[in-house]
């Protein structure tokens, strides 16, 4: 229906004379360019996948290979066994390289969580003369190359002290972890202080703050450092080598070094025995890895404020 303007009589319309039909538009070329990019982007990220995974690969399967010219070019295997390890087992005794590996590990972490919480704590939540200078202390060793300091260190555990071949000469120059104790104190930084005021208003004192308001909320930052503090004394190599003299006190890092050595020669397959030792020593860091990724992102500071 039409009606005409009154001051010219033109007829006015709601719709358009010619009845043309109208048709959908065809995709932009914004979202062209948008799928473009995305598969380029997952291109790009499934080929560094398959980069980052390939020696993992190549080491699994040289440690499974039968062949003893230690030729592993071939990328499909074929044949595979698990003589190489037994092999190595029998050349440097897995289980007691381990168990080194392990107690010097497990004893590394528990002074680094204990002395990093306490240290990071009093670095980010106490008050007292000279904690700037504590702190630029901190930040400075961090720069030190650890390898400057194996020969005071050498001539102080191990002569003065007399803990050669002894667990504790390997645990206590890594007892206290600078970036462990950086990392208690950021995260505590973070904390809300109101938090921590009310708890003192309440009467408590700072070793019970700690560990009611403090530690139940810093869950990933003590999971983080335990990982980066395992795989440092895990694959440790410079600091037990010199301390330990006695086979049986060497961790798998300084065991796997000695057959390479001295000991190769006693395996049908030195190549696929030295892949197997890799194996069963990455094996332990790789899982602590899978096993806790997904709580280094996740976060309690937020839920602690909600009420």
């Amino acid at each position: 229906m039409s009606a005409s303007n009154p001051a010219t009589g033109t007829p006015l319309t709601d719709a358009p004379a010619t009845g043309t039909p109208v048709t959908q538009a065809p995709p932009t070329a914004a979202r062209s360019r948008r799928s473009g990019g995305t598969a380029v982007k997952y291109a790009t990220l499934s080929l560094g996948a398959v980069v980052f995974l390939f020696p993992f690969y190549y080491m699994i399967v040289g440690s499974l290979r039968k062949t003893t010219t230690g030729d592993l070019s071939s990328a499909v295997p074929s044949g595979l066994t698990g003589g190489s390890y037994t092999a190595v087992n029998g050349a440097i005794s897995l289980g007691r390289s381990l168990l080194n590996s392990g107690i010097m590990t497990i004893g590394v972490l528990l002074c680094t969580l204990v002395l990093g919480v306490l240290a990071g704590y009093a670095l980010a939540q106490l008050h007292f003369r000279g904690r700037g200078t504590v702190f630029a202390s901190l930040l400075l060793v961090q720069m030190v190359p650890f390898q400057l300091l194996t020969l005071p260190l050498y001539v102080l555990v191990v002569r003065d002290y007399g803990l050669g071949d002894n667990y504790i000469g390997m645990i206590l120059p890594f007892a206290i972890n600078s970036t462990a104790v950086f990392l208690f104190r950021q995260f505590f930084l973070q904390l809300p202080q109101s938090l921590f005021e009310a708890a003192r208003l309440d009467g408590a004192g700072e070793l019970r703050i700690l560990w009611k308001v403090a530690l139940p909320m810093a869950r990933p930052a003590v999971l983080t450092a335990m990982l980066l503090t395992f795989i440092g004394p895990w694959n440790e190599f410079l600091w037990p080598f010199l301390v330990t003299k006695d086979a049986d006190m060497q961790p798998l890092a300084v065991s796997l070094a000695s057959f390479l050595s001295n000991l190769q020669g006693t395996v049908a397959n030195p190549t696929g025995a030295l892949l197997a030792g890799a194996c069963v020593l990455a094996a332990p860091a790789v899982a602590l890895f899978l096993l806790f990724q997904r709580h280094f992102t996740s976060t309690d500071i937020d839920s602690a404020t909600k009420g």
